[in-house]
């Protein structure tokens, strides 16, 4: 069984941490065939939704999970295939697009207080509070002083969250500069593919290297043990989605959400 441990950015040394040094074709928990991989991943979704109708019936604990990575990493499909099993009723995604007016008049967290997960809960970000410290690096909008404050106010937000009962799951998903032209070139030659390709993709495409070295240092510096990072390989779509569905079961496994106790009242009850 593959280890998530080389694949963990580090809370300790974090200076010696390097984004380039890991393969992202690499497939180290895809094993068989393309079929009995999704026949695994089925399993594994299945899995998970028994996990997580355990933490729903709980009601106590929550567990977070934040996907980050460039356009065409695979987010949206992450969501599809991993939760395709689970019910939506213990579940929520929310989808963090550029900020809105009444957002820009508040701090850069502010919107992300209103969408934690509340008790029993699974919530997903799809991107999240790192688009303020890759976006606005990237093209200059702060300096390297506010950064760093930014990536205090991250790690301060996410202890607030696991000291109130929340696990935080943060993965980076992590595609090749050249996986990446694949999956832009196929939206815009599919016509039913075409409604997801911006011009603005390629703005970004064109700062390939910039964001690739935003997002080491703001790995290297949030990664946490409270809330750590690990980089999902992810060229290839279906390891991508059994590493972090592997990854959530072994999280929730670990947290053993337990259901509520039989109600000794109900011992012998019969409806008529």
């Amino acid at each position: 069984m593959a280890s998530f441990k080389p694949y963990r950015v580090p809370s300790k040394d974090s200076g010696k941490f390097r984004l380039a040094r890991l393969d992202p074709g690499a497939t180290p928990f895809a094993q068989g065939s393309e079929t009995q991989q999704r026949e695994e991943l089925d399993d594994l979704a299945q899995e998970l939704d028994k996990l997580q109708n355990r933490l729903h019936a709980e009601g106590r604990r929550k567990l977070l999970l934040v996907l980050q990575g460039m356009d065409t990493s695979g987010k949206d499909g992450t969501i599809r295939w991993v939760f395709s099993r689970t019910s939506p009723l213990g579940v929520r995604v929310m989808p963090f697009k550029a900020p809105s007016e009444l957002e820009r008049a508040h701090d850069y967290l502010w919107r992300c207080h209103a969408v934690v997960p509340a008790a029993g809960q699974i919530m997903i970000w799809n991107r999240s509070h790192y688009e303020d410290v890759l976006v606005p690096v990237v093209n200059g909008l702060i300096d390297k002083k506010e950064t760093q404050r930014r990536y205090r106010h991250i790690n301060d937000f996410e202890r607030l969250l696991t000291d109130t009962g929340t696990t935080v799951i943060k993965c980076m998903l992590h595609i090749s500069k050249e996986e990446q032209r694949t999956r832009l070139q196929e939206r815009i030659d599919t016509p039913a593919k075409q409604w997801k390709f911006q011009r603005t993709d390629l703005d970004v495409r064109v700062k390939w290297d910039a964001y690739q070295a935003a997002y080491e240092k703001a790995l290297a510096a949030t990664s946490t043990a409270r809330a750590p990072w690990h980089v999902i390989p992810a060229d290839s779509k279906t390891h991508r989605n059994l590493m972090i569905a592997r990854l959530l079961i072994k999280t929730l496994q670990d947290m053993d959400p337990q259901t509520p106790p039989p109600d000794p009242a109900l011992k012998g009850l019969v409806v008529s």
